[in-house]
């Protein structure tokens, strides 16, 4: 039987991106958490839309929840995040952890962002790795996993356990890590940091992508459903092993179509870049120029 010490919890999946994010909910106290948020953004139109977090608060307001945290597991690469908009709606606290700080270090000259702080204060809270905190009577706790990227954290919030993008269902098994900070060597390490919880615990996952022959998408799994099934992590899978399958793996795979516009609003906490003098936001896109021609033909 669950007891009161169980969050509620309630995920909404983002078809578009393919993202989950989750309202995490003290049944005693109402007082809530949303990790992930999405704010829907059309790239060929340039426009923003609400439509995602609205659900979210809107689940919020019919369950009596008070939202008091929007946390981020990581600066995410596919999607906008919608936390400056739950901030806004109801006072939350924007929190990701503190390696941040790194990820900016990284992006700010690939953007040439001037305006972007490099000590992670766009962001209201920076967690260290096995710090606590409080949803209500619950008691969280944070897993620096980096290997992703730098600043990856997972939530461990009583029997549940948020895990951003390090794992996905044990059928797709786990995150690129060929991004700028990203080390297959340093993944495999924090996904052993998650396999050594308890094996019951909950896991909760940010993406799903319906491996071939599952006709549903899923985002809930168990400690132990990773261990025993894991198509690269399975007990038994050595370091060497897995560093081999992701290196080769990721120079295969695509750059993810949002990565550009996620990067620039993400590493500032969701917010856009500054107004220009004509009032308007713009987001870059470097261009990369790989040949004599194709720089010939840049600077004509």
């Amino acid at each position: 039987m669950p007891s009161d010490r169980t969050p509620h919890i309630h995920s909404f999946f983002d078809e578009a991106t393919f993202t989950v994010s989750h309202l995490v909910a003290d049944p005693v106290t109402r007082e809530a958490a949303v990790i992930d948020p999405v704010l829907d953004y059309d790239q060929n139109a340039g426009e923003v839309d609400t439509r995602s977090v609205d659900a979210i608060l809107g689940k919020a307001a019919a369950e009596g929840y008070r939202i008091v945290w929007t946390l981020e597991t990581h600066a995410h690469a596919d999607h906008l995040s919608g936390s400056p908009l739950i901030k806004a709606k109801t006072g939350a606290k924007i929190g990701i952890g503190e390696h941040i700080k790194d990820v900016q270090r990284i992006f700010r000259p690939v953007f040439n962002a001037t305006d972007l702080k490099t000590d992670g204060s766009d962001f209201d809270h920076l967690f260290r790795d096995g710090e606590t905190f409080a949803i209500g009577e619950l008691t969280g706790s944070i897993l620096h996993t980096p290997g992703h990227t730098p600043a990856d954290i997972v939530y461990r919030i009583e029997d549940a356990a948020f895990v951003g993008d390090t794992l996905f269902m044990p059928d797709f098994g786990t995150a690129r890590a060929d991004f700028p900070g990203g080390d297959a060597r340093t993944l495999y390490r924090s996904i052993q940091k998650v396999l050594s919880l308890p094996p019951e615990t909950r896991l909760f996952l940010c993406h799903d992508y319906k491996a071939p022959g599952r006709d549903h998408y899923a985002w809930e799994t168990t400690v132990a459903e990773q261990r025993a099934a894991n198509v690269h992590v399975r007990d038994g899978t050595d370091e060497g092993e897995f560093v081999a399958m992701r290196e080769a793996r990721d120079a295969k795979l695509a750059v993810p179509r949002l990565l550009l516009p996620s990067i620039q609003v993400n590493i500032r906490a969701g917010r856009f870049p500054q107004a220009e003098a004509n009032g308007v936001r713009y987001l870059l896109i470097p261009v990369k120029v790989r040949t004599k021609d194709a720089e010939a033909a840049t600077a004509a």
